[in-house]
């Protein structure tokens, strides 16, 4: 890197010699030819091999050549020559599509120009110091720092977020605490990205103050254990992100309930409705405990069962034809021994399309987005249908296979041909811990923490003014 810094600057110093005898070098043409020259031994190399040999010096290195001279600089800054040294410089494992998309998407700083400086990203992005992701529900939460891979814990919390009623300060601030101390944090040293259950669906009055009361309660332990900066989003709207997409439908299948969520440019649409159904994966689980028991297949513990929902179970595409065929599988569950399951592993995911053979009253899991793709049409927010067209599944009971395609499949079936037209139903991205990626895509944004998040004066003015008021 030394000699071609090397010879670079004795091109450049070639070249300033040369037009330093020359009357006109005091002329705007002159130096304008100049600055737009690399140097003898440059200009004539093919644009495409210079940006090849910048990709081989790497970014630091990069940017000295910049400061060069200004052709130089213009080389520099080419957009393709960052677009890779963000896919294999940055230093962490965010695909290039994810970081494109959150970079064009997800900025709260556009550039003034409206056009991406790649080159700026990848600067800013390396400042950007990293926050505590917590992934938190009332079944189990995923934690872990946002600049690594995967969430790095996971936990039973059994906190009743959406129990507004209940003493919730001292339960949050138990469980904020010992998610810091299990991950050695101090929560003063870095912002917090937190994910908010899906709770109080309606657009009333009473919803939105439930709503507001239970942010509240969130941001006041997290300030009074001095975290000094908190970003709270709701897990549907992480999810729909970790899809790559600000606009859709995302059904969370999570602990007790089911949610269908419209959500256009980001915004939960609550003024279209959001479906609930009364079933989660507290009930598969209960209802695959049921059709062991019947069939005399003993086990000791609900771990048991659950263990065998998350690996054995599947979603018939056709519930009937399933049901003549041969589908036994065996597998082994640490410290318990070997289980085969039958007919069990598509009867447990069933109840999702006909909820009465599990003992639920409730619509379908197909009936219910139907019904909210249906009043997202009604509504009529945009130009055209297709914001509501891409369903994105989440939670981990939603990584059951096949529950994609026959939700597709079922759909297709119930929807009018211009409502099914152009549909499309994705598992979960990132499988169980999709929600924790979206809000990953969040913290490694070049502008975080910026407007994501709230600070503590900032709270503290608010809760001010709205006793005020």
């Amino acid at each position: 890197m030394a000699t071609l810094l090397r010879k670079v600057w004795e091109s450049v110093s070639a070249r300033s010699s040369s037009t330093s005898h020359s009357p006109l070098q005091l002329t705007s043409s002159s130096a304008t030819s100049s600055d737009s020259s690399l140097g003898p031994c440059f200009d004539s190399i093919p644009l495409d091999i210079l940006l090849q040999i910048l990709r081989l010096v790497g970014p630091k290195d990069a940017i000295k050549l910049g400061c060069v001279s200004r052709a130089w600089r213009s080389l520099v800054s080419d957009n393709r020559l960052w677009i890779y040294f963000l896919q294999y410089y940055q230093g962490h494992d965010d695909p290039w599509d994810s970081v494109f998309f959150a970079e064009l998407n997800l900025r709260t700083f556009p550039s003034r120009t409206g056009e991406l400086s790649f080159m700026r990203i990848y600067g800013q992005r390396a400042q950007v110091s990293g926050s505590v992701i917590i992934d938190g529900g009332s079944g189990y939460c995923k934690f872990g720092w946002s600049k690594y891979a995967c969430p790095s814990g996971r936990s039973a919390t059994f906190l009743e977020f959406g129990n507004i009623e209940s003493p919730m300060y001292a339960r949050l601030r138990h469980f904020f605490g010992t998610i810091y101390s299990r991950m050695q944090v101090k929560p003063s040293t870095q912002p917090i990205v937190l994910s908010i259950p899906i709770c109080h669906y309606d657009d009333t009055d009473s919803a939105k103050a439930s709503r507001r009361q239970l942010k509240d309660a969130i941001h006041t332990v997290l300030f009074d254990m001095n975290v000094p900066a908190v970003c709270a989003v709701n897990q549907a709207t992480l999810a729909l992100f970790a899809a790559r997409r600000t606009s859709g439908i995302v059904v969370n299948i999570g602990f007790q309930v089911t949610s269908v969520v419209p959500i256009l440019n980001g915004k939960v649409m609550r003024k279209v409705g959001v479906e609930v159904i009364g079933l989660g994966a507290l009930k598969l689980t209960g209802y695959l405990k049921e059709l062991m028991q019947q069939n005399n297949i003993n086990f000791e513990s609900l771990y048991t069962v659950r263990t065998l929902k998350e690996n054995l179970c599947y979603v018939a595409a056709d519930y009937k034809t399933e049901l003549s065929k041969d589908t036994r599988a065996s597998m082994e569950v640490p410290a318990m021994g070997w289980f085969t399951l039958s007919k069990e592993r598509f009867q447990t995911g069933e109840i999702l399309f006909q909820p009465r053979i599990g003992g639920v009253r409730a619509m379908g899991l197909h009936q219910a987005v139907a019904l909210c793709m249906d009043h997202c049409h009604a509504a009529e927010l945009t130009c055209d249908d297709t914001w509501f067209k891409t369903i994105v599944l989440s939670g981990g009971t939603a990584c059951l296979p096949g529950l994609a395609e026959r939700l597709e499949k079922e759909l297709h079936e119930t929807l009018s041909p211009s409502l099914a037209n152009g549909l499309r139903v994705i598992p979960p991205p990132h499988g169980p811990d999709t929600a924790w990626f979206g809000a990953k895509f969040i913290s490694n944004l070049s502008t975080f923490p910026g407007t994501w998040c709230i600070r503590k004066k900032q709270f503290r003015r608010k809760s001010r003014a709205n006793i005020m008021w």
